[in-house]
């Protein structure tokens, strides 16, 4: 019982704090998302590396991984662009309770994939439920929309490059999902969270040379923002402490919750967690002014809705295969 209730603590206190400090991070540096995921990647590979390095008579190097590296490349790659992408987002005006509700979205993107590439066969539950899930995010994102088309033109156009951006990050994801069922139904008796989370961080850190010039960009304009009043510290600087640190225990959180409790238990558990992050962002105030309020919970509701009924579709379709 105390494990399964740190663990649901690490959850709902990493990803939710997290969610909080994100918003709070871009509402005043929008276009610093390249940043924020550089250092959520390199504290996450900081406290991984000690576990995954061992001594050798010429120096440290990286232990074995039970699943071989050339199979985490992929995943890598990938997981480096969605993160970006992710985070880019909120440079283009998109809303902390938009971006929560519509990464949800991903469900249309998997079962389309998981037909058309896997064969993958779906019930009619799973159908009406990822069609009430598609429905609730297009809900959400008109929620912003019309906030965006009031101010300006201009404004609506930058508001649709950033939704464009988060529908590219899930298409992404989809393909990552397909990638590591694959590896880890070949690796299952292998395959180690803990493994998984370091390599898929750790590994993507030299792709960040590639934006180096963005990321010196990004962190002189952090640098160059407001002080604290007791001290010369830029206030983004302990905001950008706390996401990465509430980052790390919001991944490690989900981990851990997968190796416990079945899927649909990850799925409805995540499903709470969302709903809570989304309840704080609007009581926050930095949502009501940018959104339909009744678009975004109608939105909101379908999709923790269609959510749940996926998740026990494809419960019961597998007890009655069973």
């Amino acid at each position: 019982m105390y494990d399964w209730l740190a663990t649901l603590g690490l959850v709902f206190g990493g990803c939710c704090s997290n969610a909080v400090s994100l918003e709070q991070l871009t509402s005043h540096y929008p276009t610093a998302g390249s940043l924020i995921t550089f250092f959520q990647f390199s504290i996450i590979s900081l406290y991984g590396l000690p576990k995954h390095t061992i001594w050798t008579p010429y120096g440290p190097r990286l232990a074995p991984s039970r699943i071989p590296i050339s199979r985490y490349l992929i995943q890598v790659a990938l997981f480096y662009i969605i993160s970006l992408l992710n985070n880019a987002a909120f440079a283009y005006q998109i809303p902390m309770s938009v971006h929560i509700i519509f990464r949800s979205g991903g469900l249309i993107v998997s079962m389309i994939l998981g037909w058309s590439v896997v064969g993958k066969k779906y019930n009619i539950h799973q159908v009406l439920s990822v069609l009430l899930v598609t429905l609730g995010v297009a809900c959400t994102t008109l929620s912003a929309s019309n906030s965006s088309s009031n101010e300006s033109h201009m404004g609506l156009n930058t508001y649709l490059t950033g939704i464009s951006i988060l529908s590219l990050a899930l298409v992404l994801s989809g393909f990552l999902g397909l990638v590591q069922d694959h590896t880890y139904s070949k690796y299952s008796s292998a395959s180690s969270w803990q493994e998984s989370m370091f390599y898929l961080h750790f590994l993507a850190l030299p792709m960040f040379l590639l934006i180096r010039n963005d990321l010196a960009t990004q962190f002189r304009v952090v640098h160059a923002g407001p002080k604290m009043s007791f001290a010369f510290i830029p206030t983004a600087y302990p905001a950008l402490l706390l996401n990465t640190l509430t980052q790390l225990v919001c991944v490690a959180g989900v981990n851990r919750l997968t190796t416990r409790v079945n899927s649909l238990t990850v799925t409805l558990v995540l499903v709470v967690r969302k709903a809570v992050s989304l309840v704080l962002s609007v009581a926050m105030g930095q949502t009501a002014n940018k959104v339909d309020m009744r678009l975004l919970w109608t939105g909101a509701v379908m999709v923790l809705l269609g959510t749940v009924w996926y998740s026990l579709g494809g419960k019961k379709a597998k007890t009655k295969k069973e």
